[in-house]
């Protein structure tokens, strides 16, 4: 198949296990689909199963492969994902929580790793160094996700900043020190960097260079705007800016995440306020709300037929779920350890740390990680548990953290 042909196949079966969970799941749109494409697909795994000459599961196999989402993710769909959330972060309110925010997307990605990697080395006896591996893929929480919780949450402005800027943050750099690990861990392999020098090299090269690609290419795409009065040219400029901004990034090797969240940081704060006539704002918002929410869809419903690129068994089934109790303890630890060394210093919200714990939800940017890693004994079981650590944070967290923000979220903190 064509390109065009899996974007027209995709866009249908969203639509169709869309229109399924309206008028009968009845959840979140994006979970829906995730949870119906899931279905769909361990139906089809069951009938394969029982009638082992039926040849379905293997043709739709074949056509997951063809996808190759860890490709259509990380190198087309995520610069839309991230700069379609950054542009309705405002800079004024990140400013008033950057402490939190950066403590979090940089040492909590670290705490994070470490906790993960130690402890999946010592359960399955895997090298300390793959098992870092994984561990840097799974603890960015995924702004796709995250984001679109946000909005059936209805937390205090702080505390929705709070995980909104992290979200998007962490995932740029979670993202950068994975490809720092996967360099060291797999020298045989794609290396993206070789020793700690050359690690801490990359570190800079990706996430410095990112954040000064991003901030240029976004001031200079605010500046032409200033000039121009055409709502439909202007949306078509802020998607030059993220495909055009999103390559580069790649072709300069630094980190396109990154610059995409600064891009659209920038478009969403400054240019919406000094480049861009009411109509013309409204004419952004629209768009770009409507890509963000078409590419959710598509992506919940990729993560929900990636099951048929897992491996299932009796020891890999025992390693999935002991991470995700695994994963959820080093999200505790990279969200209250930053909390608590600041909380001298500064008040937070009732709630903070169990709301952004339970809300760090992992999601399609550690699916897509885990299938890009050099083939190996351990990746098989990384893949599976990642698969299973992203289905439990999204499907049980996904569907609870909205409940448990509003029951507990809601008063200030006295300090």
């Amino acid at each position: 198949m064509n390109i065009l042909q899996i974007a027209s196949l995709l866009i249908v079966l969203a639509g169709v296990f869309g229109t399924i969970n309206y008028f009968i799941l009845k959840l979140p749109s994006s979970i829906g689909i995730l949870v119906v494409a899931l279905f769909a697909s361990l139906a089809v795994l069951g009938i394969d199963a029982m009638w082992p000459a039926s040849t379905v599961a293997e043709d739709i196999r074949g056509f997951v492969q063809d996808i190759d989402f860890s490709d259509a993710l990380l190198e087309g769909m995520l610069g839309l994902l991230l700069f379609a959330g950054a542009l309705h972060v405002k800079v004024s309110d990140l400013r008033a929580q950057w402490g939190i925010v950066f403590l979090m997307a940089t040492m909590g990605i670290a705490l994070s790793t470490l906790v993960v990697g130690v402890g999946f080395s010592w359960l399955t006896g895997m090298p300390i160094l793959i098992a870092l591996v994984f561990g840097a893929l799974i603890s960015p929480t995924d702004p796709v996700a995250v984001l679109g919780v946000l909005r059936e949450a209805s937390l205090p402005k702080s505390l929705e900043t709070k995980i909104a800027g992290e979200s998007l943050f962490n995932d740029g750099v979670g993202y950068v020190v994975f490809l720092v690990l996967v360099g060291i861990a797999f020298p045989s392999g794609e290396a993206h960097g070789s020793g700690l020098s050359g690690a801490a090299q990359l570190f800079l090269q990706e996430a410095l260079g990112g954040a000064v690609l991003g901030l240029v290419a976004g001031w200079l795409t605010f500046r032409v705007m200033r000039h121009i009065n055409d709502p439909s040219l202007e949306v078509l400029i802020t998607l030059g800016l993220a495909f055009g901004g999103y390559e580069l990034s790649v072709a300069l090797h630094v980190s396109a995440p990154i610059m995409a969240v600064c891009a659209g940081l920038l478009i969403g704060d400054i240019g919406a306020r000094h480049g861009m006539s009411e109509e013309t704002r409204r004419y952004v918002d629209m768009f770009w709300h409507l890509i963000d929410e078409i590419l959710n869809a598509v992506l919940f419903l990729l993560i929900g037929v990636e099951v048929f690129a897992v491996t299932f068994d009796t020891s890999s089934a025992f390693a999935a779920v002991f991470s995700i109790a695994l994963a959820l303890l080093a999200r505790l630890s990279a969200v209250a350890v930053p909390v608590l060394l600041l909380r001298p210093f500064r008040a937070f919200d009732q709630g903070t740390i169990p709301i952004m714990t339970w809300g760090g939800l992992k999601g399609g940017i550690s699916v897509a990680l885990a299938l890009s890693l050099p083939e190996g004994e351990w990746t098989p079981l990384i893949l599976t548990s990642t698969y299973c650590v992203v289905i439990f944070s999204i499907v049980v967290q996904g569907l609870t953290v909205a409940p448990l923000a509003k029951r507990i979220g809601r008063e200030p903190e006295l300090m």
